[in-house]
């Protein structure tokens, strides 16, 4: 059993909260600044699945409280477009996870789980096909530690690929633009982004 806080309490928050509750796993959802703090000290590790665009603000206020933790950042950081579907990224040439390395020097930062529709991070056999998540992170065992939160979730070890470094997150991210594409084409039906090998 580990301890979590999710930041966010939207689907993305919701669902992971519910999902990593029933893997028997201690977690506490903070939705606004007040409870995040108290959240975030609790926690060993700390989930962000607040809305990009205001993720790095959010979090930054919260370096002290994030000293230490192992921050899993599912967020994608995009301008969206009259439709509220995204249309562009905020860090182009970078990416949010590399923006929350930096601002949180002490936080060891590992992106995943931002290549799929919601209902596929806790679901990954629902689809027809198997799936893949991706780890981006500097730091190696927080990245282990992650894993086995992403095995509490259904996701089997050879659909779990490491990617190396925080910088690899830029990849990952702009995937985020395939999303709009996809659903203008067939319908909000639950997809991931997987590698045919």
């Amino acid at each position: 059993m580990t301890t979590i806080a999710v930041l966010g309490n939207g689907r993305v928050g919701g669902t992971l909260a519910t999902a990593l509750t029933r893997a028997g796993h201690e977690v506490s959802v903070a939705g606004r600044a007040a409870g995040a703090a108290a959240a975030v000290r609790a926690a060993r590790i700390v989930i962000n699945a607040t809305p990009g665009a205001g993720s790095l603000e959010r979090l930054a206020a919260l370096r002290e409280e994030l000293r230490d933790r192992i921050l899993v950042d599912v967020s994608n950081a995009t301008v969206d477009g009259p439709d509220g579907l995204p249309a562009g990224l905020i860090y182009p040439g970078s990416s949010l996870a590399e923006q929350l390395q930096e601002a949180l020097p002490e936080t060891r930062v590992v992106k995943t789980l931002n290549t799929m529709l919601f209902p596929v991070m806790t679901a990954p056999a629902m689809l027809t096909r198997a799936p893949d998540v991706f780890l981006s992170g500097e730091d190696r065992q927080a990245k282990e530690v992650v894993r086995g939160l992403l095995g509490d979730l259904g996701w089997r070890e050879e659909w779990i690929t490491d990617l190396g470094g925080i910088q690899t997150a830029r990849a990952t991210e702009a995937a985020i633009l395939f999303v709009p594409h996809v659903i203008r084409s067939s319908g909000f039906a639950p997809f991931a982004i997987s590698i045919a090998r």
